[in-house]
């Protein structure tokens, strides 16, 4: 009988225990290179999003048939195809966004987070439970990259959802928020080194939170229980 599988564990390591962002540190050229607005982190999350994801599925798919000498060169064609399936969706339906996003949609071939997965679980495991591990991955993936994106548009350009439409369309050009007026900007904050703050900071307080977790923990499992206790004793008595 095959183990069952603990969706919910592997929900949670996507989201949060195993964070391929925060924990893990991958793919951190493109998550730090296009946050400077949510639009951008978006678009970049949701292509990620899909290419790992299928990636997984299509891994899980052909574990039995493709021999150990030519795994990893067949994971990274099954990963540029669907980046190429991806860009071209992007050209067709997004072009300006595509744009501005440049040369990090292609990146995505070479994100370690998508090759990682697709070796480590994908490739071990059947088809459900590899779609779970890589949506949950992605999605993981993808609130880290709009954590960023909200942080150094917020500081920076003193906005919330500028320039939605270059991915929703005209339907969206009301949705930005403008919280400050007459916000001067923080120059530093859409810059590279506003990139690596933003995100440093993030992890101290993923780490604060998981430290107080553990601390919570702790404390439940030395805390003593209340009320009488019940002695029971075993074997013969004479």
């Amino acid at each position: 009988m095959s183990e069952a599988v603990d969706y919910q564990k592997i929900s949670g390591n996507g989201l949060w225990t195993n964070n391929p962002a925060l924990v893990q540190l991958l793919g951190l050229c493109p998550l730090l290179a296009v946050t400077g607005s949510v639009v951008n982190a978006l678009g970049l999350g949701l292509a990620t999003l899909m290419v790992l994801t299928c990636s997984n599925i299509t891994v899980s798919l052909i574990r039995k048939t493709v021999s150990d000498a030519v795994r990893l060169p067949a994971f990274v064609m099954i990963i540029a195809t669907l980046t190429t399936c991806i860009e071209l969706l992007m050209r067709a339906y997004t072009f300006e966004l595509y744009t501005i996003l440049g040369i990090f949609i292609p990146l995505i071939v070479t994100n370690c987070a998508i090759l990682g997965r697709a070796d480590a679980f994908a490739s071990k495991n059947k088809v459900f439970p590899s779609f779970v591990d890589g949506l949950m991955m992605g999605l993981g993936f993808m609130a880290v990259l709009l954590a960023i994106g909200a942080v150094r548009e917020l500081l920076g350009s003193g906005t919330l959802f500028a320039n939605m439409h270059l991915l929703f369309g005209d339907m969206a050009r009301g949705w930005v928020i403008t919280p400050f007026e007459n916000y001067p900007g923080f120059l530093v904050a859409v810059l590279p080194p506003g990139a690596f703050i933003v995100t440093g900071f993030l992890i101290a307080l993923k780490n604060l939170i998981d430290a107080r977790i553990e601390k919570r923990r702790a404390i439940l499992k030395t805390k003593p229980i209340k009320g009488s206790k019940r002695v029971r004793t075993t074997g013969a008595v004479n």
